[in-house]
């Protein structure tokens, strides 16, 4: 199903990783650097000659956003504000069945010593949901999450767990790539990261995932809106 089309869209072709927030591109043959939003790991995208799509921002120092790169039957998206954006749209649209009738209510809500993407007001009480980037594929086409250690992705959950009387909160997977049939986590990337997931799961924290990606065209295209969550490596 398609939602909208990314606007300013430019092809490019990465050249590889500067630092965690930068990486070398070529847009009509000129060298250039753009914003990398994702802190992932994201080896098999950050390949050299790899193509992507980029969207100008016209900063001094970064003169493009990385958004999305190619992938088996359209292209991955790892910019996080994308996804994001995605997620919100599908939100005010209706298009979660399992968050019917939640609308936006807050962003950036300081839970503890944690920041937590969403505050949402449903039909039920109020509720909090943290947005997770899953763009690696693993096992026979399952998106997964973490592909690195990841401390700050731990506590958030520990966190939401320790809070979960109160807020009833979701973590939400943005499985953002094209062709996948699931979620699970990624034990190999964050050995620690199932325990955690387990635990929180015990205590009422809801594991969730939602499949979009970009086709050929630049369309935002969604795959499933309850994409299977598996709690095991």
């Amino acid at each position: 199903m398609r939602l909208f089309k990314l606007g300013n869209l430019v092809r490019c072709s990465l050249i590889g990783r500067l630092n965690r927030f930068t990486v070398r591109v070529v847009v009509d043959g000129v060298v250039s650097s753009a914003h990398l939003t994702n802190t992932g790991r994201l080896s098999e995208y950050l390949v050299s000659g790899r193509e992507g799509l980029c969207i100008p921002i016209g900063g001094l120092k970064l003169s493009y956003r990385l958004v999305a790169v190619e992938d088996v039957g359209g292209y991955a998206i790892l910019d996080t504000l994308t996804q994001g954006r995605i997620f919100e749209y599908l939100l005010n649209e209706g298009l979660i069945p399992w968050l019917s009738g939640c609308t936006l209510l807050k962003r950036n809500f300081r839970l503890s010593s944690e920041v937590i993407d969403y505050v949402l007001n449903c039909v039920d009480g109020v509720r909090l949901a943290e947005l997770k980037s899953a763009v690696l594929r693993v096992d026979n086409n399952y998106a997964s999450y973490p592909d690195c250690p990841t401390t700050r992705g731990r506590r958030q959950i520990k966190t939401l767990a320790e809070h979960s009387s109160t807020y009833r909160p979701y973590v939400i997977f943005m499985a953002s790539l094209p062709n996948v049939k699931g979620f699970k986590p990624y034990c190999p990337g964050d050995p620690e990261i199932l325990d955690v997931m387990r635990y929180a799961h015990e205590k009422g924290v809801v594991f969730k995932a939602i499949n979009s990606y970009l086709d050929e065209e630049g369309w935002v295209t969604l795959g499933n809106a309850d994409l299977p969550v598996r709690l095991e490596c």
